[in-house]
């Protein structure tokens, strides 16, 4: 019903940035909040950013703010992370994430019921 695809990761410097897309097709993509979720080796799957289904809304975790910028362009069905001054830390996959649930959390991983297929970032020191 929802299909997400990420693209745009890749190995980058310490200190460089990128930017991860996500398209989306199925529902309407406007429909949703969307997310991105993380996950390096042997950790869980932790949030990055949300953006509210209008974009005028956003949040980031602790670890990424000031540093990650979520946005969304409802005309094109895409979202986007813009990843800025990139550490060694943020080494993982990234998920897009859609179908926020009302009741669950956007903290974790189980409020979100559509996920895409992950792009790896991999920052080198």
């Amino acid at each position: 019903q929802v299909q997400l695809v990420e693209s745009g990761g890749g190995l980058v410097q310490a200190g460089g940035s990128l930017r991860l897309s996500c398209a989306a097709s199925g529902r309407t993509f406007r429909s949703y909040p969307m997310g991105w979720f993380r996950q390096a080796p042997g950790k869980e799957r932790e949030f990055a950013a949300s953006i509210s289904t209008s974009g005028s809304r956003t949040a980031y975790a602790d670890s990424v703010k000031g540093r990650f910028t979520i946005s969304r362009d409802n005309a094109k069905n895409t979202v986007y992370l813009q990843m800025n001054s990139l550490k060694p830390e943020d080494t993982a996959v990234y998920y897009c994430a859609a179908g926020f649930q009302d009741g669950g959390s956007m903290w974790h991983a189980d409020g979100w019921g559509y996920w895409g297929q992950g792009t790896q970032v991999t920052v080198s020191s």
